[in-house]
């Protein structure tokens, strides 16, 4: 409850009091969590707890587990060879049906990354809270949903009780008034907020997405938005539902139907927050700033326009000479522009870029084009159901006849987990959510950026601005 204003009430307070189910005086608060998704990756070791105690999962029903981390993109009809991997996953499908949860593993239609299947599915709705063992499971923030990542030790109170421990956090409100110009995206967005705040500027908040570019979104693009909130420090990011949001969840697989949906939007119609209510901080910023982004060191708010040079380390917060060392792993200067260095990669896909807009994004300036000789690209959908999508709207064929290979799904090389790894020293233009040292293969250099940046700059070889490109084609 705001404490300035108690009859004015934040969207957040909402969606956090209403789970609270038993609140301890300067401690956390038991919080009862309504969707749990499960990966291979963080699920064995709780699994192994929750059997040692002889517990069992209380409510399976309410837990939902998804292949992805581990999994190859090319023929995933063959058995996987790496051992490891495929240990994980015949894991996640033991347990999965020893406890009776739902499983969608490698083939099932309905398997993907675990945070564009949620939504697709209809398992993430409006107020709901959830959790998954993973960082960005702030995905889900985009339906006015609390949403965020836990440790394995959370997963499996989760499985155990469908509760956590956990201290209510702060409250921010972001707000972006105007209309984007020309190639900006929600990933520019997104990345221009977090080179403004930083990594750590929100740590212990949960932050609003507030004002005119948000409400103009579509719901991929504030999923993407929401995904990268925790790249600046936050618990978590949301945005309050409205007809869009409705009209997104409306007939999938696991959203309400009848009479159920009727009382869920009696419910889903008071998510947002009240006029008056107060946030912990907020911050405000104008469309007419973003540019297309590009970061250029080794973490997400390391970010500037794609048409900047490189900034002076005294005109960086933070240690010089952790900024330097920075520069040197990325084999860049101070003072350096961008524009025209040249790449070897290219990755469009993981769980902030994978879903149907960015591959049409991507094919609005590929299209009637070449990929770059010296370009190796990966495309890889977020899940089944966006190949499905990319077959019926003929984008497959815009991506072969530009020189392209449309990969199978999975988090491919966001992380360095599976087979897809970047080589050590090579340079690639990432639409996925972290650029660390050695994030998508050990000693390989990441440049974030939007489906635009990555597809421009995989047909002229080197970084480019998209709006070259989209300039040509209305020129055309």
């Amino acid at each position: 409850m705001n404490k300035k204003n108690k009859m004015a009430t934040t969207l957040f307070d909402k969606v956090w009091d209403s789970h609270v189910v038993r609140h301890v005086e300067d401690g956390p608060d038991v919080f009862f969590i309504d969707r749990h998704f499960i990966h291979e990756v963080t699920s064995p070791v709780a699994f192994i707890g929750l059997e040692s105690r002889g517990n069992s999962v209380v409510y399976p029903e309410r837990t939902f587990a998804t292949a992805d981390h581990n999994t190859p993109t090319i023929n995933q009809h063959l058995p996987v060879e790496d051992v490891l991997s495929a240990n994980q996953l015949d894991t996640l499908e033991n347990n999965a049906k020893k406890h009776g949860i739902s499983h969608w593993g490698l083939g099932d239609i309905n398997n993907g990354i675990v945070h564009v299947v949620g939504p697709e599915n209809g398992i993430t709705l409006p107020g709901a809270t959830i959790v998954c063992g993973d960082s960005h499971t702030s995905t889900h923030g985009a339906f006015g949903a609390i949403a965020f990542g836990i440790g394995t030790s959370e997963v499996e109170m989760v499985l155990s009780t469908q509760c956590i421990m956990q201290s209510k956090p702060k409250s921010m409100r972001i707000n972006v008034n105007g209309t984007l110009g020309l190639g900006v995206t929600p990933k520019d967005v997104a990345l221009y907020i977090i080179a403004k705040q930083t990594t750590s500027g929100a740590t212990g908040y949960f932050v609003e997405y507030a004002g005119d570019v948000f409400e103009d979104m579509t719901m991929e693009g504030r999923m993407t938005v929401c995904n990268l909130s925790i790249e600046m420090g936050a618990r978590g990011g949301m945005i309050a539902p409205d007809q869009k949001t409705f009209d997104y969840i409306t007939g999938r697989a696991q959203t309400p139907t009848g009479a159920a949906w009727d009382k869920a939007m009696t419910y889903w119609d008071t998510l947002s927050t009240d006029q008056g209510a107060e946030f912990d901080v907020e911050f405000t910023y104008e469309s007419s700033d973003i540019e297309p982004m590009i970061t250029y060191g080794t973490n997400p708010g390391m970010g500037m326009g794609v048409t900047k040079s490189i900034p002076n380390a005294e005109n960086v917060e933070g240690g010089v000479e952790t900024y330097k060392k920075s520069l040197g792993y990325m084999d860049f200067h101070e003072g350096d522009s961008m524009i025209g260095k040249k790449i070897d990669f290219v990755f469009l896909g993981s769980c902030t870029n994978g879903r149907i807009e960015d591959f049409r994004a991507f094919c609005s300036i590929v299209q009637g084009r070449q990929k770059a000789a010296n370009v190796t690209a990966w495309l890889v959908p977020g899940s089944h159901k966006v190949v499905d999508q990319i077959k019926e709207e003929g984008l497959d064929r815009i991506i072969a006849d530009a020189g392209f290979v449309l990969r199978e799904p999975g988090c491919s090389a966001c992380l360095a987990m599976n087979d897809d790894k970047i080589p050590a020293g090579k340079l690639s233009v990432s639409t996925s959510n972290r650029n660390f040292e050695g994030r998508q293969g050990p000693g390989s250099r990441t440049l974030l950026a939007s489906p635009l940046v990555a597809a421009a700059s995989a047909v002229e070889g080197v970084v480019t601005d998209p709006r070259t490109i989209l300039t040509a084609n209305a020129n055309a």
